[in-house]
């Protein structure tokens, strides 16, 4: 299944934020395991770069970016997710804009841990405990 992990979910393994990396770690293994195929935002990417390099060097949050990349695909963000975000009765930009982005690249869902941010979400929404238990079944 495709799926586009949420930005929080992306922070909560590399910042090791209790008890949440504890989820992002097991469905990060199913990726790299490739039972799922993982999608970020273009957009999540560029921010967790940001964040990051608030705390390291260049460098070392580029090299982190660079790691992601080779886990991940890139789930685009282009004009025509950008017009389809702006017209989104969701309320967040952002979030409206992982939506699409979410549409165009196939995902079957998101996983986030703000689920209330996606209520009116085009794309299937989970939160981590959600999507584990359903693919533990």
């Amino acid at each position: 299944m495709k799926i586009v992990l949420d930005t929080n979910i992306v922070l909560d393994l590399l910042l090791e934020r209790e008890p949440h990396c504890y989820f992002a770690e097991q469905i990060f293994s199913l990726i790299e395991q490739e039972k799922h195929q993982g999608f970020l935002c273009a957009t999540t990417l560029t921010t967790i770069d940001y964040l990051l390099s608030q705390h390291l060097s260049r460098n070392e949050s580029r090299q982190t970016v660079a790691r992601l990349l080779r886990l991940f695909e890139v789930a685009p963000v282009n004009r025509t997710v950008i017009e389809r975000a702006l017209s989104s009765p969701m309320i967040d930009f952002e979030d409206a804009v992982m939506d699409q982005s979410a549409v165009l690249c196939g995902a079957k869902g998101i996983i986030t841990r703000h689920r209330k941010d996606f209520l009116k979400s085009v794309t299937r929404i989970f939160d981590p405990q959600e999507f584990l238990s359903q693919i533990l079944r």
